[in-house]
């Protein structure tokens, strides 16, 4: 190989200066005749699939049928140069990369990630110049200067670091229980203290991932990748006995935790068409998203994942299994200094696009939990018991349960909808109500139709989630999640979503629904606890809109109801006739600011506020009965 020549170039533009009738090519007749024998018909290359699936259309184009071919007629056009104008020597800029330095369009800064990077994977992390390149062939050297203890050979490997700042202040309120054995207002005598509290956290995400292959058109043959988070929290709030269970700490805690987030390896085990559909096989801590919402599994988790896509990318498979890792009880990461639970997953789904309809893709998935946790006692950094947690008859639990699901994401036409749905079967091997097996059988459906006009976007959300009717039966019919973490009816924005809210008479250690969660499922914890299938259910009707004022500047406004499915657990676990199921009115509004019109700098600035209905006020009486709970959020996200 030898250095790059802008000679092409140079020929090219000089031909263009010359007079039209000077350049113009001369007729046939006048060309020489072929003195070698006459060229073989050229080799009929395979038709490329230009067929469109019946009602979908690109991007942009308006009309349902192509328009016809358009073909270029331009007569004088300046032939390209012959190869005999080029030096034997010398040849054209062989990469993309190499040309658009040479020409001097891009100029790397390292710590600049808007424009093409090397530590961003944007060029390869091997590129020597072409002199470099000839030298080190002359020498019989490998072409890249690579450290050898990597192995990385090859041209084609590229680099890329990730780094994010994610700032959280959230003043917030919600019913607090006073302390059994102190409280910080002794003169008081409320069952509830003050509902004030603060939660700072801050959190600085770390890693990178080493890939081989050009990936702009095809899969990457190897990928590893590495991500560490580490987390620093302050909570204050007004009771004792709510950040530990030990009464004599004081009401405010700071910690911090440095959590193992993704360490994977990711293989890629073939191309199955020329249009690189493939198998690839991942092993490791990764991110698994079980549906489009994450209304059931939604974790970065220990597993190994065989996945590939078929049909020009229409038709898309996962075969999973997970091994739950333990999690830190304030921040939320994965602890990996910790044995991993009794706990596995295994997932297989396959998505079909353009089912039914052109631009809807459905899913059909199955999920099998299995639970053996009966022997095991877990207890979690505050002191507080997560595993069993504090509901009856107080022994351990383990359970198997299958989920069956569909799920739907597109559109029909201008409408925009998600659906999904799910059936849960299986044995829960102790019952806390009976102490003995019970079945499970439960079912959860959840729907968000929404319609865009313009800048603005309008949406609907509904949600139901079976609740247990008889918890003295051997039949437990509430719905309970794996691992939520769900994007919908406002998402963390909504105050429901948001806030965890402890069920008092239960103990502290267990609470009506989780942080970040939907679902009312009484479970101790949503990182460390055990999916719980008696419990009151959840009803969700909802309404809001997204106004996109700028490409910068999104206004969001939502609006729910809540209820309890059914109250029977409820009145069973607080020894009442009776608890109303209106859990309220949750009103949301959100403000989000990209400054630079994508995600590297996102700022969101949000409020919520639960108007509390008759079965909430009646489980948390407070003074007074109509106090409101608020969440506010402000949170700034940093990408590099």
């Amino acid at each position: 190989m030898t250095g790059v020549s802008l000679l092409p170039i140079a020929l090219m533009l000089a031909a263009q200066a010359q007079p039209p009738e000077a350049s113009a090519p001369p007729p046939p007749e006048a060309m020489p005749e072929a003195t070698a024998e006459p060229a073989p018909p050229p080799e009929t290359l395979e038709q490329p699939d230009t067929g469109l699936i019946e009602g979908r259309r690109r991007p942009g184009v308006a009309q349902r049928v192509l328009p016809d071919k358009v073909t270029a007629d331009n007569p004088g056009a300046v032939r390209a140069p012959p190869p005999e104008a080029f030096p034997a020597n010398q040849f054209p800029v062989p990469d993309r990369w190499r040309l658009i330095q040479t020409l001097g369009l891009v100029k790397q800064d390292t710590l600049d990630p808007y424009h093409q990077n090397t530590y961003k994977g944007d060029r390869p992390l091997c590129l020597p110049t072409a002199e470099e390149q000839e030298r080190r062939e002359h020498a019989g050297l490998p072409k890249c200067r690579t450290p050898k203890f990597l192995g990385l050979a090859d041209e084609d490997w590229f680099f890329s670091i990730n780094a994010a700042s994610d700032t959280i202040v959230e003043p917030r309120s919600f019913p607090i229980p006073v302390g059994n054995q102190t409280t910080e207002r002794p003169d008081s005598d409320n069952v509830f203290g003050r509902p004030y509290s603060l939660v700072l956290s801050q959190t600085f995400i770390g890693g990178f991932s080493l890939i081989k292959g050009y990936t702009a058109f095809k899969p990457p043959e190897i990928e590893y990748r590495v991500s560490l988070a580490y987390n620093l929290n302050y909570v204050t709030v007004p009771e004792r006995r709510v950040l530990s269970v030990k009464p004599s700490r004081p009401p405010h805690r700071f910690d911090q935790f440095l959590g193992v987030q993704e360490l994977f390896i990711d293989k890629h085990l073939r191309n199955t068409s020329d249009r690189y559909d493939f198998d690839s096989l991942r092993i490791g801590i990764q991110p698994f998203q079980s549906d489009f919402r994450g209304f059931l599994f939604n974790d970065q988790q220990l597993g190994i994942r065989l996945f590939g896509n078929r049909d020009n990318n229409r038709f898309q498979y996962n075969l999973a299994a997970f091994w739950r890792l333990e999690k830190d009880t304030n921040s939320g990461l994965n602890s990996v200094v910790q044995r991993p639970r009794n706990d596995w997953v295994f997932v297989a789904n396959a998505y079909l696009q353009d089912l039914p309809v052109p631009s809807f893709t459905s899913q059909a998935t199955i999920i099998y939990n299995m639970n053996r946790e009966q022997n095991r006692i877990e207890v979690d950094d505050n002191g507080f018991p997560v595993r069993p947690a504090l509901l009856g008859d107080l022994r351990g639990r383990a359970y198997d349960v299958v989920y069956v699901g569909y799920n739907g994401d597109g559109h029909f036409g201008r409408v925009n909808l998600t659906v999904s749905a799910y059936g849960a079967f299986g044995q829960d091997r102790n019952s806390f109500f009976t102490s003995k097996p019970a079945k499970i059988r439960s079912y959860f459906i959840a729907a968000e139709p929404s319609m865009d006009f313009d800048w603005i976007r309008v949406r609907l959300s509904g949600l139901y989630a079976s609740g247990d009717g008889n918890p003295r039966n051997n039949t437990e019919g509430g719905f309970d999640a794996i691992f939520e973490n769900p994007i919908f009816a406002g998402a963390d924005t909504s105050y429901w979503i948001r806030q965890s809210i402890p069920f008092a008479g239960g103990g502290r250690a267990v609470v009506v629904n989780g942080r970040n969660g939907l679902l009312a499922d009484l479970r101790s914890s949503k990182e460390q606890g055990q999916s719980n299938f008696n419990n009151p259910g959840t009803i969700l009707v909802g309404a809001g809109a997204d106004f996109d004022i700028s490409p910068t500047t999104r206004f969001t406004l939502n609006a729910n109801h809540l209820w309890f499915a059914n109250t029977a657990v409820l009145q069973a676990l607080r020894v009442e006739g009776s608890i109303p199921k209106s859990i309220g009115y949750d009103l949301s509004a959100a403000a989000t600011w990209r400054p630079k019109a994508n995600q590297n700098l996102v700022f969101r600035l949000s409020g919520a506020l639960l108007q509390p209905g008759d079965g909430f006020k009646d489980l948390f009486a407070s003074q007074p009965r109509d106090h409101r709970f608020y969440s506010v959020l402000l949170n700034a996200i940093l990408t590099y």
